[in-house]
């Protein structure tokens, strides 16, 4: 926790306290996923264009699901990547009080947007955790290559059974 807080600090030390006034944490915890897409852009917006010179991470998934999952656990949140279901692998699980957020992450062209939350939905990832909270998120996040950031950011909420 100490290494994301430390890189957390180094991505933001230009930024105002106030532009960041509302946690990532607290966004999940109140399910305010809108507030969440919005951190999460500027977060990527962040880096540095010459972190990716001489380098192509940006075209791959693990280079933005390895972001997010040092955001989300430098905020405390409890996060497990990889999280094995019988149907495959969420790419991350983020559980916040009573509340579980199951999110797919896609490097996309621009004409294939739409493919993460499909991917969640057809695999019903979301099974696995039905009976234990009450409110069920299901999260597609999907970055273009070109832009180096989010273009899809879709959300439907489960109702457990």
């Amino acid at each position: 926790m100490s290494l994301n807080s430390t890189l957390l600090e180094y991505l933001f030390y230009d930024a105002e306290p106030s532009e960041y006034k509302i946690k990532i944490a607290e966004a999940l915890e109140n399910a305010e996923l809108d507030q969440v897409k919005q951190n999460l852009y500027s977060f990527f917006a962040s880096i540095p264009t010459d972190w990716y010179r001489k380098n192509d991470i940006y075209q791959y998934e693990g280079f933005y699901a390895s972001v997010i999952y040092a955001l989300f656990t430098g905020s405390g949140l409890t996060t497990i990547a990889e999280d094995t279901t019988n149907k495959g692998k969420i790419d991350l699980t983020v559980i916040s009080q009573e509340k579980v957020y199951i999110i797919e992450f896609k490097v996309i062209e621009e004409s294939q947007e739409g493919k993460a939350l499909e991917q969640i939905k057809e695999k019903k990832y979301y099974e696995k955790y039905q009976d234990k909270y009450k409110e069920i998120y299901l999260i597609g996040i999907e970055f273009s290559k070109e832009k180096r950031n989010i273009v899809n950011f879709e959300v439907e909420k489960v109702i457990p059974t």
